[in-house]
């Protein structure tokens, strides 16, 4: 029988986001219903408000989610009620070209739930990536929960359904950051601080973080950078090249995504070093870079989707580390809220006051 929640919706360009009352059906064949426990406000859930992703409103949105599987459809083997899961939007399909070639993190074809959740007068909503969570409950694709550690605490393994979980991965997966290596990080919200994390994590040597917030340099010494840049009074790509001998360091990671901060990294890298590219350009933005310099500089120029992640891989084994205490997941948390707070938790984020505000259900 169809379940009637409490959500939060956006119902057109910038209006506030109100809590209504949406109908999750049952779960068909390969779909599952998710008791919502926590979920974290991202950005992307912004750019949905502000138009920034596409125009199919209305939108359920909300995506950095776990939670417990309630009820499961016909065919579901992967997961069984009363499983632990973290929601992901990258749910691989196992069938297109990139999985076919071995590059499941690259899945051109991922999984989401074939039937809609509604509004009560039955007007379709359309889920933040494939996933909608800030509800009560909400349907996905089976092979979009990953089960994980029932020990460890919703409001911060949630958060590696998305941001948290770029930035590790960006650093981790699509820099190959290592023992030995130095970093940059540009930009110290939640995503850079995933990077600055990870790379704590994966023993690099020096990891500095670039910010024009005091604020949020100081949160990334919280993960581990070991040395900070204030880029509203230095030369990011000087300061960058006097902290790693004259050289640039091995791996730069953008975190913002606007071309500005693109140039800075990919000057601030050494030779035959690697830009990551996380933070998420807008559609109207251009770049332009003489192209001896992309020649001449050589190395690696990279897009990170999502941390180029395997959620199967990556979610339990973050997971792990958190509970050993070698990954500080629980910093990312900076409050816990009700889905009446959404809106004024946009503000915040907007503003630079939180790294990740937490709905509770």
């Amino acid at each position: 029988m169809a379940s009637d929640v409490r959500a939060v919706v956006s119902t057109g360009k910038g209006a506030p986001v109100e809590v209504a009352t949406i109908r999750v059906p049952d779960p068909g064949p390969g779909e599952v219903v998710v008791r919502v426990q926590a979920c974290g406000v991202c950005h992307t859930d912004l750019h949905y408000r502000e138009g920034g992703i596409s125009d199919d409103y209305p939108f359920l949105l909300g995506h950095e989610a776990a939670g417990v599987v309630e009820s499961v459809g016909d065919g579901v083997t992967h997961v069984e009620a009363g499983d632990f899961v973290v929601l992901n939007w990258r749910a691989v399909c196992g069938q297109c070209r990139a999985c076919k070639r071995g590059r499941p993190q690259y899945c051109f074809d991922t999984h989401n739930a074939a039937q809609p959740m509604t509004l009560t007068d039955g007007t379709p909503l359309e889920p933040a990536l494939g996933i909608g969570a800030f509800a009560e409950k909400t349907l996905v694709h089976s092979v979009q929960c990953t089960k994980v550690d029932p020990q460890a605490r919703p409001a911060v393994v949630g958060l590696l359904g998305c941001g948290v979980m770029a930035g590790i991965g960006a650093a981790v997966n699509t820099g190959g950051v290592g023992p030995g290596d130095t970093i940059a990080v540009i930009g110290c919200g939640g995503v850079g601080n995933g990077s600055i994390a990870g790379a704590a994590m994966a023993g690099a040597r020096r990891i500095i973080a670039v910010d024009k917030d005091p604020k949020k340099l100081d949160w990334a010494q919280q993960f581990g950078a070991t040395h900070t840049v204030d880029a509203s009074a230095r030369d990011t790509v000087e300061a960058v090249r006097e902290l790693t001998d004259g050289f640039g360091a091995d791996i730069v990671v953008d975190a913002v995504g606007v071309p500005e901060t693109y140039q800075q990294a990919f000057y601030a890298r050494d030779l035959a070093g690697t830009l990551v590219l996380v933070g998420v350009p807008t559609p109207e933005m251009r770049l332009e870079l003489p192209l001896l310099d992309v020649f001449g500089r050589g190395g690696a120029l990279k897009s990170s989707w999502y941390g180029d992640c395997l959620p199967e891989r990556d979610f339990p084994m973050l997971t792990e580390l958190y509970r050993q205490g070698r990954l500080p997941l629980e910093k990312f948390v900076s409050e816990e809220i009700t889905l009446d707070q959404v809106e004024q938790a946009f503000d915040r984020m907007h503003r630079g006051e939180v790294l990740r505000s937490v709905v509770m259900l």
